[in-house]
């Protein structure tokens, strides 16, 4: 399988930090949030790299080149963020015809990548408690199929996912930027057609400066 990262955005919660770092490249461990993204998929057998810049984005070209010595990574240019959805619409020529993995740049998160399907007929999301930024949670589960709840939901959307590609079709004439979840994934979740799974391993949205200090002080714990 293919997959693409979200590594675009501003990063303006993790100011000063993001005024000449793009938040992708923010270390963690010694390593940097992009690079952990890339390594687990590159772990779970995924050659095949899109990655969409725009925020500072040289930075990040220059620092996979190692990275794209043992992978094929694709870089798309955005003259502005395009948004989550926006970023996959304009990276659809990239993307082919079979589902890929899709993942956040910003996100620590070691999932159980055997859990993932290779196919979907639309998306399949990776679920996640609600952490104590997102108590309301996203989305609720009825076996695996996602539905939204009135009031409090049961899970978070990780970050991580599968997609078809298909579902971009219907939203290339949409102007940028425009987000995954709220453009693309809602009417597909009334129609019933995304599924889910909940994965229990550690997640930390690196979002804000706290949440940084927590992931780093996980990974030197674990180490």
């Amino acid at each position: 399988m293919k997959a693409m990262i979200l590594a675009a955005g501003l990063g303006r919660r993790l100011q000063p930090l993001t005024k000449e770092l793009p938040k992708p490249l923010i270390d963690v461990g010694g390593t940097s949030l992009i690079e952990r993204a890339i390594n687990n998929l590159k772990n779970f057998g995924v050659e095949e790299f899109v990655v969409n810049l725009s925020y500072l984005g040289d930075q990040i070209k220059n620092a996979l080149i190692s990275a794209s010595k043992t992978s094929n990574i694709i870089f798309v240019d955005e003259p502005f963020p395009y948004g989550t959805g926006g970023a996959l619409v304009n990276a659809r020529h990239y993307l082919g015809d079979k589902p890929f993995i899709l993942s956040t740049a910003d996100i620590l998160f070691n999932f159980n990548f055997i859990q993932l399907p290779t196919e979907t007929d639309a998306a399949h999301l990776v679920a996640t408690k609600n952490p104590e930024h997102n108590q309301s949670g996203d989305f609720s589960l009825n076996q695996d199929t996602v539905f939204i709840g009135d009031g409090v939901n049961a899970y978070t959307y990780s970050g991580v996912s599968v997609i078809n590609p298909k579902i971009l079709d219907d939203h290339l004439l949409t102007k940028y930027p425009f987000d995954l979840w709220n453009t693309i994934l809602k009417p597909l979740i009334i129609q019933s057609r995304v599924t889910a799974h909940f994965d229990d391993s550690l997640w930390i949205d690196v979002g804000t400066e706290d949440r940084l200090k927590l992931a780093r002080k996980v990974v030197k714990d674990q180490n």
